[in-house]
């Protein structure tokens, strides 16, 4: 990259201004550890999101794997991303207004705080002679909401903490620490439930949230963007209009949208699991994120990729491809490969869509495009998960998983084609202009 850190510094405040500037990105393939070296607020950022994301992966498998023990039902699981989705698209754009004029760590540890409270009630209800349901969607949907509150804080909080040069980096940070939560909370999740009831998988997932809370405590204080606006209709509509605005952005939302709402088969795992046997469940939910810890152990090529729309959409049409070869075979560890694949070319796709928001959103609007960013990548699982238990329950499990790896390709293409702008980005570009930007919102100012 041809940005100098000292050119954007006044760009990108750090809480922690004594800490020294970062080296110019590294060359070699594997990732890069500078963020974590650098900066003491990333580095408990780090640690309490990936903690947090292993109890929620745990939750991810245990919610749907519970739903299908009590009701026999693919589309009762499907029905979960459902309940999901409202609170996801109510919160997102709330929680980025609220981003962008107060203390986003703060709004950080409150949605955790209501994360592990939601814990509790899980291991209520599963300690019931009969569990409920309905109890199981309750839950599902606060899950959904306080995620849709915490998540936009937390995307704009990384653009303080280091310079826009290394937003690969943190992007592929980030990525990796989800990934190993994925597969270990997943597997974790899946064992626990099988073998020692879902209680203790949710108790476990509520001291997953509570270490998080520690880590978040002793972060330091991140005050609001400059002049931020006050949250309002008119702030979230300012965030849309801005949105709408750049092509590259919405190219980013749709390509993701369109890939996971046709190829996320993630509800019909507990059914296919009966096929390879007991406890293979939580296999099938952790085979993405092995593909995708192995794409971001070996991101330090990232820096070097400056068309990022094209690459995006190629991964796109890979994680498609792979979907496809996973619905047709029948072979366990032939299922995993291609869901590892599958998983790799996700994670490709999103560290260059995070490289994009992160390096070229302004900081004033962060919050709010997190917000927009959170309903493009959440929708699209929620309402695939949902797709997919339909499509399954009207045709064949098989049917469900092959057909919307094809309509994922397909639609990518089409994506491509009709969003020009999106598939000749330069990510180079796209730092300048956020420069631009910053600066001349500055001499308005003054």
């Amino acid at each position: 990259m041809d940005t100098q850190p000292h050119q954007l510094a006044h760009l990108t405040p750090d809480p922690v201004p004594e800490e020294p500037q970062p080296p110019p990105p590294r060359r070699g393939f594997a990732i890069d550890l500078t963020p974590l070296r650098i900066s003491r607020e990333f580095r408990l950022l780090f640690v309490s999101q990936s903690i947090s994301y292993f109890g929620s992966m745990m939750s991810f498998v245990v919610l749907p794997w519970q739903m299908y023990q009590l009701t026999k039902s693919s589309f009762a699981v499907g029905m979960l991303g459902v309940t999901e989705f409202v609170p996801i698209m109510t919160m997102a754009f709330i929680g980025g207004a609220l981003a962008d004029y107060t203390d986003r760590r703060r709004l950080v540890r409150v949605a955790e705080f209501l994360a592990a409270m939601i814990a509790v009630l899980l291991v209520i209800n599963s300690r019931l002679s009969q569990p409920k349901a309905w109890v199981l969607f309750v839950c599902a949907g606060c899950f959904a909401a306080f995620s849709g509150l915490k998540r936009p804080s937390l995307e704009a909080l990384k653009p303080r903490l280091v310079p826009p040069e290394l937003q690969p980096a943190i992007a592929a940070l980030g990525s990796t620490g989800a990934a190993i939560s994925s597969i270990a909370g997943p597997a974790a999740g899946g064992f626990i439930a099988g073998t020692a009831g879902p209680t203790i998988a949710y108790s476990v997932t509520l001291g997953m949230f509570l270490l998080s809370l520690v880590a978040l405590w002793m972060m330091h204080a991140t005050p609001p963007p400059d002049a931020g606006e006050r949250p309002g209709l008119r702030s979230i509509i300012e965030g849309l209009r801005y949105a709408r605005s750049r092509q590259e952005l919405l190219g980013t939302y749709l390509i993701d949208m369109n890939a996971m709402f046709f190829g996320m088969p993630m509800a019909l795992f507990p059914a296919i699991a009966t096929r390879f046997g007991e406890g293979t469940v939580g296999l099938l939910y952790a085979a993405p994120s092995v593909g995708a810890l192995l794409a971001t152990i070996t991101s330090g090529w990232a820096a070097r990729i400056h068309r990022h729309g094209l690459a995006i959409t190629i991964a796109a049409g890979l994680w498609g491809v792979a979907i496809i070869f996973f619905g047709f075979t029948g072979n366990l560890w032939l299922a995993v490969f291609w869901l590892a694949a599958a998983g790799a070319a996700d994670m490709v796709s999103g560290v260059f869509r995070m490289t994009i928001w992160n390096q070229t959103i302004p900081d004033h609007l962060r919050g709010r495009l997190a917000g927009i960013e959170m309903v493009s990548y959440m929708s699209g699982p929620l309402l695939g998960n949902a797709e997919a238990g339909i499509v399954a329950s009207l045709f064949s499990i098989r049917a469900s998983v092959v057909s919307g790896g094809v309509l994922c390709v397909l639609g990518t293409a089409v994506l491509g084609m009709v969003l020009p702008q999106f598939l000749h980005y330069d990510g180079r570009a796209g730092v300048l202009r956020k420069r631009m930007e910053e600066e001349a919102r500055l001499t308005a100012r003054t």
